[in-house]
């Protein structure tokens, strides 16, 4: 199957590219357009609270054309389901999307997130029409209850945000994986491609990241390695491995052999 074949589906809307990236922590807006471009994502998260809104004056979203790419605001910054319930109005009322990536954090140190904030506010978005894509904990009874409020998705972290951990507990997202019917993206903790491609091998619908791209030490070239790995580790399962084996197996067969 190709890629253009293999389409993701989130909301009735339908995406070629399964890696999803974030804006924030680049060194310029120019270097953000490039790694953007490279990535070949076509879904982009732009934080409401940390993005000049105000035309007027240079701003993010002078660099981001919206012909190409999917705005995904996220509420990046909101610790209460009333602070992102108003930042996902805030957007939609600026133009932006309905589509919106929703985080309601539990403390500073640690950015988990604050699963009973997170229903909270995920209620009463699905009820207003927004497609929620919720970054939650990789807990499948909080993913079941987000399906069953209605979002298009579920994010279940796969290490703290900007950790670069990679995937550590690739077993509750199995778990996640065999009891939702909506795509689940890993959000958060990825630090390098092997990383992006463990996700997509696992059966993730997608990968979504900032901090493994935009703090790389060349954020232009591991944009590229993300953008590969997720292609990488889709096609690997959409192929099927083989079966794990604590013996060797002989990769010629040994019938016919002349003795």
């Amino acid at each position: 199957m190709t890629q253009s074949a293999d389409k993701l589906v989130i909301g009735g809307r339908e995406f070629t590219s399964r890696l999803m990236v974030g804006t924030g922590k680049y060194a310029s807006f120019e270097q953000t357009a490039m790694a953007l471009e490279i990535s070949g994502a076509e879904i982009i998260t732009v934080a409401v609270r940390r993005v000049n809104l105000d035309r007027s004056k240079e701003s993010l979203l002078d660099y981001i054309d919206p012909k190409k790419y999917t705005l995904l605001p996220n509420t990046a910054g909101c610790y209460t389901a009333d602070d992102a319930v108003r930042t996902c109005r805030l957007a939609r009322e600026a133009g932006m999307s309905d589509f919106v990536k929703l985080e309601v954090l539990g403390d500073e140190k640690t950015l988990f997130p604050d699963n009973e904030e997170l229903l909270k506010a995920a209620k009463i978005l699905v009820a207003e029409g927004f497609t929620v894509l919720p970054y939650c904990s990789d807990d499948v009874i909080v993913c079941k209850k987000l399906e069953d409020l209605g979002c298009a998705a579920v994010m279940p972290l796969g290490a703290p945000i900007g950790s670069g951990l990679g995937i550590r507990n690739p077993y509750n997202i199995r778990i996640i994986l065999e009891n939702v019917n909506i795509p689940v993206i890993v959000d958060a903790g990825v630090g390098c491609a092997s990383d992006a491609a463990i996700a997509m091998e696992l059966g993730c619908a997608g990968v979504l990241m900032n901090t493994a791209i935009a703090g790389a030490q060349d954020p232009i070239a591991m944009a590229e390695a993300m953008k590969l790995a997720v292609i990488a580790g889709r096609l690997s399962f959409k192929a099927g491995r083989i079966p794990r084996k604590l013996y060797a197996n002989a990769s010629s067969p040994l019938d016919g052999m002349i003795e």
